[in-house]
């Protein structure tokens, strides 16, 4: 028998429907070192309110904290098998290249460098920050403007600390730098005075003000951003797998948001929900989870375990903290945000 030949046009048509074609996907190293683990290694910030706090119990919180449960629901079915990995700006990016963690969430800066240079793979973003600056309240002073000649405290071995440079020499402003390992060093040089002024990302200097600094109403933020900082989780490169599923965990918060899912409403959702996108996500519709190494719950147990992004923020950093930050740029697209996941199809 002679074998069979196609003409130009069948051959194009095989080539589109093998592309077409849906493929599962199969677990990655990262994955599989998980599932024998049994929790997920998640580097997080030493102690951000908001972020990352552990409390005087050792249980940790905030948005970053968050995202490492969804994560732990997704793939191991239990939202509390995390193991917490506090990290300093010095140690982050060496303990996710070595393999210490898995994943990390410490409200971390996106920028070319670390995404081309040092093998990472950020997944999203969840908080849009830039660089600012707190002073001590005085006349006079209202501008980043008006700090030329100040002594300025910033961390080391962050974008901070070069943003700091770039913005003071590409404005031929004189400052006058005190460099510490750790934010609280930095935060107590300010609250001395050995400092006139103390820069980080806003978000930060938003728990410094309405939660660490005494007399707080002796201080103002400066009303200027210097930088944008995109924030969010990464992972190592190299793991296609493990990264969609790290990338698709926070989409989904978001997704849950957008679609009007909460961990209040799922269950009652995934009862009677003839929407097809609701379906989806809760895991009665078509299943999305085989494309990702994982059963089709995946994303039902993020929202019931987590709350989706939303929920998150409000309780961490938004009206239900103490914190009380505007959402603003993290709003949803729909609120004039600049949160969107791509569509769950």
């Amino acid at each position: 028998m002679k074998p069979l030949r196609l003409t130009a046009p069948a051959a194009a048509l095989v080539a589109t429907l093998a592309v077409m074609t849906p493929l599962s996907a199969h677990a990655g190293k990262v994955l599989d070192g998980i599932k024998s683990k049994g929790v997920v290694t998640c580097g997080v910030h030493l102690g951000r309110a908001g972020f990352a706090l552990a409390d005087g119990a050792g249980k940790w919180s905030g948005i970053d904290v968050d995202y490492c449960h969804a994560l732990a629901a997704a793939v191991l079915g239990d939202a509390e098998k995390v193991k917490f990995v506090p990290t300093s700006a010095q140690t982050r990016i060496t303990a996710l290249q070595g393999g210490e963690i898995d994943v990390l969430a410490r409200n971390t800066t996106w920028t070319f460098n670390r995404d081309t240079a040092l093998g990472l793979s950020w997944v999203g973003i969840n908080f849009y920050d830039g660089q600012a600056f707190i002073v001590k309240k005085k006349p006079g002073l209202t501008s980043v403007k008006h700090l030329a000649g100040a002594t300025i405290c910033v961390e080391s071995g962050t974008t901070t600390e070069k943003n700091l440079a770039e913005y003071f020499r590409a404005n031929k402003m004189a400052y006058k730098a005190v460099v510490f390992d750790q934010p609280e060093a930095s935060q107590q040089a300010l609250a001395s005075g050995r400092c006139q002024a103390y820069t980080n990302d806003n978000g930060a200097l938003a728990v410094l003000k309405s939660q660490e600094l005494k007399n707080a109403d002796d201080f103002v933020i400066l009303p200027e951003l210097i930088s944008k900082e995109p924030l969010g989780p990464a992972v190592r490169r190299g793991d296609e797998e493990w990264f969609a599923i790290a990338r698709w965990t926070l989409y989904a918060m978001i997704e849950a948001e957008e679609l009007g899912i909460s961990s209040k409403n799922i269950d009652g959702l995934k009862a009677s929900s003839t929407d097809p996108a609701i379906k989806r996500f809760v895991g009665t519709g078509d299943d999305m989870g085989k494309f990702l190494g994982l059963d089709k719950d995946w994303s039902y147990r993020i929202v019931k375990a987590v709350g989706n992004y939303g929920e998150s923020f409000d309780r961490n950093l938004g009206e239900e903290s103490k914190v009380k930050l505007p959402r603003g740029r993290m709003n949803l697209w729909t609120k004039g945000g600049l949160m969107m996941s791509p569509p769950l199809r």
